[in-house]
């Protein structure tokens, strides 16, 4: 029995370690350069219409909670994005980012919640009336919705606090 235990304890000991390094990650104080924030969201659409459009057209249902999965993902990301604090230094004008405990809290919780489901749904894909593949394609659709919502809320809260920021010097 060694292999098979071993990738079950895997399958859970990735997710904690990917969390403690998001939580890691997100605790330190990290510059944030808003000309830059767009291309992270632009990898990820990219890697998603890649994948599906190797794809048929998918059955209606698993259309619904693909765009249902979207629109939870953009809820979440602009949730997450809004925990997250932006500072702008007056004399400098550099921008700054660090995640808000609140922040932290929602990604290790969605994280583990991902994960949960993740594994029930693929355990019982038939009984769902599902495949592997319409799972694993509604769960990329929740994460680029996450990413793309958080950057884009956070790159307009850092373009109001920049242009705060020059009119009170005259810029």
């Amino acid at each position: 029995m060694g292999p098979p235990d071993m990738a079950g304890h895997w399958t859970y000991l990735v997710p904690i370690i990917a969390i403690v390094v998001i939580v890691l990650r997100g605790v330190r104080t990290r510059n944030l350069r808003i000309e830059r924030m767009w291309i992270m969201p632009t990898l990820i659409l990219g890697g998603v219409v890649f994948s599906l459009s190797s794809q048929t057209t998918p059955r209606f249902m698993v259309l619904v909670a693909e765009v249902f999965a979207l629109g939870m993902g953009m809820g979440v990301g602009w949730w997450r994005g809004r925990a997250t604090i932006i500072a702008i230094n007056p004399e400098t004008h550099a921008l700054t980012s660090k995640a808000s405990p609140l922040a932290m809290a929602l990604v290790a919780g969605v994280f583990l919640l991902r994960f949960s489901f993740r594994d029930y749904a693929i355990g019982h894909a038939a009984d769902l009336h599902i495949t592997p593949v319409e799972i694993t394609d509604i769960f990329l659709l929740f994460a680029a919705g996450v990413v793309c919502a958080q950057r884009l809320e956070m790159w307009i809260r850092a373009r109001r606090l920049l242009a705060a920021a020059q009119a009170s010097r005259g810029l």
